[in-house]
């Protein structure tokens, strides 16, 4: 039985990595967990699995047309959605002159325009509850760019964006919006997950070539450890004063600390020029 207690969650790709530990996570707390598998037999499978625990829906967020309908589903099945992870994502490696504008819309498609379709399908019955809150799945990568990431960076990038515009709208009827970045955490997004450019341009093998090479190499050594990440993402979600930006994992937090260290010296160095450029 859903009580006002429970959260009802509805997350993105759960077939893996932090989806996987999120949803596993989510039901141990006893919570009302509803997520998406690109699969049918993936969903069979997670409904015989987990009943009375949590519901599998078949979600592709590339197939704009399938979004609307599973949101309406899940409201008429459980009343209200409490909080929203958008977690589904690709991973992308390759120059930016190396890939394909084909290849770019892929990655695209779905951590950027799949993702805002979700969010723009959940967020009126938000407003008609009067509360939510919407957990976006960045990256160390959506607030740093990497030689060889930059298809991937823009794509997170654009989602941080949105959601930072969406938490300052939504804060007065009642909804939160916080964005997750995680550094690098043991899953397969390194390995069986990371699409590549079909094209190899050999001027970038030092920069984006062997960035591509240590990606590879790590798999399966990552820092970051998905369950733990995944309890922090249930902390959040119960903050009674959540914030908009999340780092997770030691190397998210150096990643970030250069970055902004580096806004911050150019700042500086062009203090007079950027107070001259004015009436």
């Amino acid at each position: 039985m859903i009580t006002a207690d429970n959260k009802i969650w509805f997350v993105t790709g759960i077939s893996s990595g932090l989806g996987k530990a999120l949803a596993q996570s989510i039901m141990n707390k006893g919570d009302v967990l509803l997520g998406t598998f690109r699969t049918p037999s993936e969903v069979n499978d997670f409904n015989q699995k987990h009943q009375g625990k949590g519901k599998a829906y078949l979600l592709d967020l590339g197939k704009a047309n399938d979004i609307e309908g599973v949101v309406n589903q899940v409201i008429a099945e459980n009343e209200r959605i409490d909080v929203l992870v958008n977690n589904a994502g690709t991973g992308f490696i390759g120059a930016v002159e190396e890939a394909s504008m084909e290849e770019v819309r892929q990655v695209f498609e779905i951590n950027l325009f799949g993702t805002l379709r979700l969010t723009q399908a959940i967020l009126p019955h938000m407003r008609k509850q009067n509360k939510g809150h919407i957990i976006q799945i960045s990256s160390h990568g959506g607030i740093k760019a990497f030689a060889g990431f930059g298809i991937y960076n823009a794509s997170k990038f654009a989602l941080e964006g949105f959601s930072e515009a969406l938490a300052q709208e939504v804060a007065p009827l009642g909804i939160n919006v916080s964005i997750v970045e995680p550094g690098p955490f043991r899953t397969n997004f390194a390995g069986t997950k990371l699409a590549e450019a079909q094209t190899e341009i050999s001027d970038y093998a030092q920069t984006a070539g062997a960035f591509r090479t240590m990606l590879k190499s790590v798999d399966g050594k990552q820092e970051g450890d998905p369950v733990k990440a995944a309890q922090a993402i249930i902390n959040l979600a119960y903050s009674e004063q959540p914030s908009l930006r999340m780092p997770l994992g030691k190397t998210a937090l150096k990643t970030i600390g250069m970055k902004l260290e580096s806004v911050r010296n150019d700042l500086e160095s062009h203090q007079k020029i950027a107070e001259e450029a004015v009436y």
